[in-house]
């Protein structure tokens, strides 16, 4: 096995690769509404329109994602990676399921206890979870920003940790997960 290539069997299956992608790019999204929905008054309102559904699919696929993780072994881990880095690299991955389930609920209980309907899509609509209260609205508000915070600071950490094994370990991490499988030269 080449230094930046890892064997196929080492990869993780294809369901996983695809879910991971899914929700990699839906918390990209969402991030990057977040911020511009918070700085800008007069796009607000489309981007809450698409702020709702967009968590609800991520909160969809991250339930999919993880009956699917119980469901299939991980690959081993790699040589490269020290028994420090493997603890990390576990914590970090529950940490992310946790803050990736917790946040679109958290999100859910703000929109319910502002006593605005929750709906996603034209009439569809989602039943509160909340109390309609402005107290309560106030501190799930103030949590549901702060998860974002913790959600971008462990993506970081994990794109880091990526493009650390990819560029200068060359290990064949990314190309575990990666949707493609790199051609032998």
């Amino acid at each position: 096995m080449s230094r930046d290539r890892a064997e196929p069997s080492a990869r993780f299956d294809p369901v996983t690769r695809v879910l991971h992608w899914v929700v990699a790019v839906a918390v990209i999204a969402q991030l990057l509404i977040a911020a511009v929905m918070v700085t800008s008054l007069f796009y607000q309102p489309l981007l809450i329109a698409i702020h709702k559904p967009l968590g609800l699919l991520i909160l969809v696929v991250v339930i999919i994602r993880l009956i699917n993780r119980l469901a299939h072994r991980t690959p081993a881990p790699l040589a490269t990676m020290g028994r420090f880095e493997r603890f990390a690299a576990t914590a970090s991955e529950f940490l992310m399921y946790g803050l990736l389930l917790l946040q679109p609920l958290v999100g859910w209980a703000v929109v319910s206890a502002s006593g605005v309907p929750v709906v996603i899509f034209g009439n569809l609509m989602l039943p509160p979870i909340a109390p309609n209260d402005a107290v309560l609205y106030g501190l799930l508000e103030r949590s549901h920003r702060l998860l974002a915070y913790a959600l971008l600071a462990v993506f970081t950490a994990h794109l880091c940790a990526v493009l650390f094994h990819t560029l200068v370990l060359r290990d064949g991490l990314f190309s575990r997960i990666a949707l493609w499988t790199r051609r032998r030269r």
